[in-house]
């Protein structure tokens, strides 16, 4: 299962920029790239309750999701810590059915991070309070390291300029897709969270009432869905 997840973020998630003068990223141009022992420490901490849901269409693996739960203040936290469609396989509404397929009963509180809009206009209708000290929480190590940024925090800076909602992660992707995707968002009028400034990712989390949910596969018409926790 890593190696495979490793294999669709190498090859569908994105491209480095150019990181500013005093900054590291990776080699411009090439590929962001994750080797399976990587993305086990990154999204599937020692000791940590995680969650992986995949979706496949004709065999392929079309797109896969990790989620990370906490406690915070007597309520769970699910933070998606990584969601990666591939290119063959977007705008086909995979994305949402795989954070639908990793919600649980007992989730109330919802984060994800990301420089991609589609994965931020995935879950809905955000809320701000207590952020900090969500994060602070969080058994991500990227998670609870970013500094917060943008206006709904009062925490803007020179380099995040309009950006309403995100975090200075020191993740210097190419934004070149993600800026495709968020100019026809603006557009639309649909797009609450300004621009991403290079380095950044938007920052989203969602409160929610449990529910009960059903944790027999789905299967549509794009695909299956199947999930482990």
């Amino acid at each position: 299962m890593l190696a495979e997840a490793a294999q669709l973020f190498s090859e569908h998630y994105g491209i480095w920029g150019t990181p500013p003068p005093g900054r590291q990223g990776g080699k411009s141009g090439t590929r962001v790239k994750l080797s399976g022992p990587r993305l086990r420490s990154q999204c599937l901490p020692a000791g940590a309750r995680c969650s992986y849901v995949s979706v496949t269409v004709d065999g392929t693996l079309a797109g896969n999701a990790f989620a990370c739960r906490w406690d915070y203040q007597g309520r769970q936290v699910c933070w998606v810590t990584q969601l990666v469609v591939h290119r063959d396989y977007r705008e086909r509404r995979l994305a949402t059915r795989l954070l639908e397929k990793l919600r649980e009963t007992d989730d109330e509180i919802f984060g994800i991070m990301s420089s991609h809009p589609a994965a931020c206009i995935a879950i809905s209708k955000a809320c701000a309070e207590h952020t900090a000290a969500l994060m602070a929480g969080s058994p991500i190590t990227y998670v609870k390291d970013a500094e917060l940024r943008g206006s709904l925090f009062s925490m803007p800076s020179d380099e995040a300029g309009d950006l309403v909602s995100g975090v200075d992660s020191n993740f210097f992707v190419d934004h070149e897709e993600p800026l495709a995707a968020l100019a026809w968002l603006q557009e639309e009028n649909f797009w609450p969270l300004g621009n991403l400034p290079d380095g950044h990712e938007f920052l989203l989390v969602f409160e929610s009432s449990r529910r009960r949910r059903s944790r027999s596969l789905s299967r549509g018409r794009y695909g299956q869905v199947s999930g482990t926790s």
